[in-house]
């Protein structure tokens, strides 16, 4: 079943937009209000060109991409690894990309390995993501 959903190699790409509405209803579900993420003066003070966006949306955007963006349904996320690389700020344009890096048959799963790209060609994440496909 996998080998006819999944090739190793087989890349996939979506666009993100991080709007307001995204980080907004990101915040109110963590409960994170670090002035990081939350005040534009102190994140310039400390380095930044303005608010950082949460690290995390970037895993939501995975998740969507694996529940909505591939052709199988019957799957879920075992593990997933992000590394962030730069800061991602609101309204940044983020190009996903994703390839097969490993097809395991025996335990039915598939791995991806991801990177997210701004809207400068800056790459801001990478990682991995295991998935398991359900029988």
């Amino acid at each position: 079943m996998l080998n006819n959903e999944f090739n190793i190699g087989k890349e996939y790409k979506e666009t993100f937009i991080l709007t307001e509405r995204i980080y907004k209803a990101f915040q109110e579900c963590s409960g994170d209000m670090n002035p990081l993420h939350t005040d534009e003066i102190f994140a310039k003070n400390k380095g930044f060109h303005d608010k950082v966006m949460y690290g995390n949306i970037l895993n939501a955007f995975i998740s969507y991409f694996i529940g909505e963006c591939l052709s199988i349904k019957d799957i879920i996320i075992h593990s997933q690894e992000i590394s962030y690389k730069k800061a991602v700020y609101l309204n940044d344009r983020l190009r996903l990309e994703a390839i097969v890096g490993g097809i395991y048959e025996s335990v039915n799963a598939v791995v991806f390995k991801f990177k997210f790209i701004n809207q400068h060609n800056e790459m801001v994440a990478k990682g991995n993501v295991q998935i398991g496909i359900l029988l």
